[in-house]
This record gives structure tokens, sequence and C-alpha cells, in this order.
């Protein structure tokens, strides 16, 4: 899929918002990619994890034994990308705002991981998501997601595919312009921030 056919399934399901957003990472966007709207078909979601896993270099896919996603925006996306490369899809919860495995979901040593998740803004879900997927003993070989939200600058300390790059500004509290502060705000990710 090329960029422009991945932003029209985000347009078509009126998955891009515009607005004045908190992200997940407490940065504050006029712009917001609810990736659950473009998930919400499952015919769509299949599509964009088959994108996905071609972006994967073809020695890295066959490496994969596992694949884990943060909850809750990673799980859709995560399940589908279990699908394509045909690997187990487990997910990491954050209970007490630290990310666990629960359910009964556990790794084996030596997994080789696929971390998945829906966007990527300032990475810091995703190390997060690392750091506890070896806690548990496994190795995270690469992370994907639908976006990367910063412009191809975050470092997961792993490789990092993304389906697609944006890089719609982004504010800190203290630097929200005028125009964007006027805007009654909204919070629609997952996290507290």
């Amino acid at each position: 899929m090329t960029e422009e056919e991945v932003l029209s399934e985000f347009r078509n399901c009126e998955a891009l918002l515009e607005g004045h957003f908190k992200l997940s990472s407490g940065r504050h966007s006029a712009y917001y990619m609810q990736c659950a709207r473009v998930l919400m078909d499952p015919e769509r979601a299949g599509r964009l994890a088959l994108a996905l896993a071609q972006k994967l270099p073809r020695e890295l896919r066959g490496e994969i034994t596992r694949v884990v996603s943060p909850a809750m925006g990673g799980l859709i996306i995560g399940h589908e990308m279990g699908r394509a490369l045909g690997k187990e899809a487990i997910f990491l919860e954050r209970p007490t705002g630290t990310f666990e495995f629960r359910r009964g979901f556990r790794l084996e040593p030596g997994d080789k991981v696929l971390m998945v998740e829906d966007v990527v803004t300032t990475g810091l879900s995703s190390r997060e998501a690392i750091e506890a997927v070896e806690r548990e003993g496994g190795e995270v070989l690469a992370e994907v997601a639908l976006v990367d939200r910063s412009g191809g600058e975050v470092d997961l300390g792993v490789p990092f595919y993304p389906l697609v790059q944006i890089s719609f500004p982004t504010y800190a509290d203290d630097e929200v312009p005028a125009e964007l502060a006027a805007v009654p705000v909204t919070k629609p990710g997952s996290r507290k921030a």
C-alpha cells in the first residue's frame, strides 16, 4: 500500500480527526488518527496488517515466534498481524500503570517478538512495552505500527517499520498555540496523560 492509499483508508472511515486533542503522550495536536475506527472493519484491518507484514524483511518475518501488542490501541492490529504472520498474538495490559502480561499470557524463554502498535508518537508506550517483554525473557526483534506520528524521528531501540509516517505538529502543555488552545480539548487515547 502506498502512503496515500493508507491515508485514504483513514479518511474513508472518518478516522483522521481535526480539533484539539491531548494525545496519549501528553502532547497536544490539531489532528488525531483514530485507529479504532480504521480497524473496525475486519476486511480493512486485514488489508492493513498484510501491508505491514510486507514491510518487514523476509528474514525477520522468519525469526518471529510471537506477536505482542500493548492494550488498548494495539489489540486489533496486533491480532491481525498474528493472523498475517501465522503466529500467536498476545497483549500487554497496564492495570496499575506498568505493562504486564495477564489472562494467562506468557512468553517462552527466548521468544522472538514482533511488537505491534497502532500509533507511535514519542515512543514512550512502545519502549515500556519492549521493557516488559524483556523482563519476561523475550527479545523484541522489531516493531511495526500503522502510524508513525514522529515523522521518522522516534528511536525505539529496535528496527521500526511503520505503514505511514506523518508529522503533524504536537505541543507540550506550555507550547499550545492560542488558536488551538481556544478549541475545547478532547482526549481520545487510552492512556492517562
